[in-house]
């Protein structure tokens, strides 16, 4: 089976950019699947043809992506950067809660399905829930605790001792 994928290595770091500008050339290395070395040229590729522009922010490069640049192929010489960089990443980096507004917002009140939980949410209302319940085991340990400091000194010379 081959891994072949629609987008060039090119494409995959303009989406990584359009994503974050403001990210490590390293930390989309490891987005893409290359090596850093790779991704300057890229991004050298990407500033010599008018895609991006760097712009350097205190330590940091920023990536600017110049939007309204035509792509290079004669087949997509009419679609812009925008264009593709909007189906692509628009409705998958916005927040879940976001994201389920812009499709409320685009479809009519009777089409909305109902929305779907991911996995990102499910995971964080699990975390929500066991820390909700911390304070419940925490109480049950010290009613425990308490009702074990009550028992004759004799049973607890027999816990003690069968302790050791």
């Amino acid at each position: 089976m081959s891994h072949w994928t629609l987008f060039s290595n090119h494409g995959h770091v303009l989406f990584c950019l359009a994503r974050n500008s403001g990210a490590r050339l390293r930390d989309v290395a490891a987005d893409v699947g290359i090596t850093e070395r790779a991704v300057q040229k890229i991004v050298r590729d990407l500033q010599d043809g008018g895609m991006i522009s760097v712009e350097k922010t205190g330590r940091r490069n920023g990536y600017r992506i110049h939007k309204k640049q035509t792509l290079r192929h004669k087949l997509e010489a009419d679609c812009k950067l925008r264009d593709l960089i909007k189906v692509v990443i628009q409705d998958s980096e916005l927040p879940v809660s976001a994201a389920a507004v812009v499709t409320e917002y685009k479809q009519s009140p009777q089409s909305r399905p109902a929305p779907l939980k991911s996995a990102v949410e499910a995971e964080l209302e699990s975390a929500a829930k066991s820390r909700s319940s911390k304070p419940e085991k925490t109480k049950k340990v010290a009613e425990k605790t308490k009702s074990e400091e009550s028992q004759t000194p004799d049973s607890v010379e027999k816990l003690q001792g069968s302790l050791f």
